[in-house]
């Protein structure tokens, strides 16, 4: 199997990526427009896999798209490239609209064209023919049939959830609040749309919140390791007691490649870590796992607004003013891809977050690079 993944080089892309590659005997073509979020560093160890192929192209280029897509002939797409950041869609909306939704609108009609020229059945290529095409000499070229488009999007554009609600199922209706889960559920309009309308084989995944390696510094984890580690203030919305469910990246990808493989065209997965926790308890979590794991030097200078005495990193703690539209809580029913495919998180959450902790400890390079702008 071939197939495009588009954002590749991104959070979630990079650990797809890899992922594929080590589990699998898939070819893989990364399409990254390399926004500040994409980092080709993340992909260095895979970078001269013969499986492994990147082109950079962004999606709003309508004519780029579908030239990648006569090019390579992908049996599958898996739809990750987004602008995902809240923060960054309140300030600057515009960038959101673009990627989001005319992003996705310029990749669907390219796949719809593609998929429309597949074959029913799979036509017969002789060995000298098929190698010009793909490294591998078992190459099969994709079928109508076989092909699917995964389009990837979060549980978000479901809105917020009382404290005593059941988790959002993939019924649940669309109440996004922010104009990153706007465009979002734009985007899973307009797959749904090209599925009921044209009949392209979709599938969609919403999912919680992930964390893990290659994770952008702007996200709460990520954010909360740097900070105690550069021994500075770390901010907290409000009190801080906005709950997320936490999915681990790996267990995400493992879904997404179920998803692909066994789902059904047309259908919703919600992907969850089954892991709610609100924001501040999260925050002392990891706090207290650097306590353990690197703790502060008491030599060390600190500046901070504050006389008091920094002995735990949870002394950093700050709490800040809330941002607009912060949605109380999201918590996810993964009833269905559990029942219907078989899928359930394999992470458990602390070694989780140990893991993730340990991660930005051992790759201080890979993070370092990107606060510098060197990356």
């Amino acid at each position: 199997m071939k197939i495009l993944i588009t954002g590749g080089a991104g959070f979630i892309g990079s650990n797809l990526i890899h992922q594929i590659l080590a589990q699998t005997d898939y070819q893989v073509v990364n399409l990254d427009k390399l926004t500040y979020a994409g980092n080709v560093e993340s992909l260095k160890s895979v970078a001269e896999d013969p499986r492994y192929t990147f082109e950079q192209i962004d999606l709003c280029k309508a004519p780029a798209v579908a030239e990648a897509l006569e090019k390579y002939k992908p049996d599958a797409i898996i739809h990750l490239a987004a602008e995902s950041h809240v923060d960054r869609s309140i300030d600057g909306p515009s960038e959101f609209i673009q990627t989001n939704i005319i992003g996705t609108f310029n990749l669907l009609q390219a796949a719809l064209a593609y998929w429309q020229k597949l074959p029913d059945e799979p036509v017969q290529v002789d060995s000298s023919s098929s190698r010009t095409q793909n490294s591998n000499s078992n190459y099969t070229p994709p079928t109508k049939s076989g092909f699917r488009f995964l389009h990837v999007s979060t549980d978000e554009v479901y809105g917020s959830l009382d404290l005593n609600s059941p988790g959002f199922s993939e019924n649940t209706p669309y109440d996004p609040h922010s104009p990153y889960s706007a465009s979002k559920a734009s985007s899973d309009h307009l797959v749904r749309a090209w599925y009921h309308t044209y009949g392209l084989p979709v599938l969609i995944t919403n999912c919680s919140n992930n964390y893990g390696p290659y994770q952008f510094p702007e996200k709460l984890i990520p954010v909360v390791i740097l900070k105690c580690l550069n021994m500075e203030p770390i901010p907290v919305y409000g009190k801080g007691e906005n709950i997320r469910d936490w999915l681990h990246v790996s267990d995400n990808c493992s879904a997404l490649l179920r998803v692909l493989q066994s789902g059904e065209p047309g259908r919703t997965y919600n992907v969850g870590g089954n892991n709610e926790m609100r924001n501040i308890d999260l925050v002392r979590l990891i706090c207290s796992m650097l306590d353990e794991v690197s703790p502060i030097n008491s030599d060390s200078s600190l500046e901070l607004p504050t006389d008091k005495e920094i002995k735990s990193y949870q002394d950093l703690i700050s709490f800040v003013t809330d941002r607009p539209g912060h949605d109380m809580r999201y918590g996810i029913d993964t009833s269905r891809i559990s029942d219907d495919l078989g899928w359930q998180p394999a992470v458990g959450a602390e070694s989780g977050f140990r893991k993730t902790v340990q991660w930005y400890l051992d790759n201080k390079a890979w993070w370092q690079r990107i606060l510098d702008g060197s990356y």
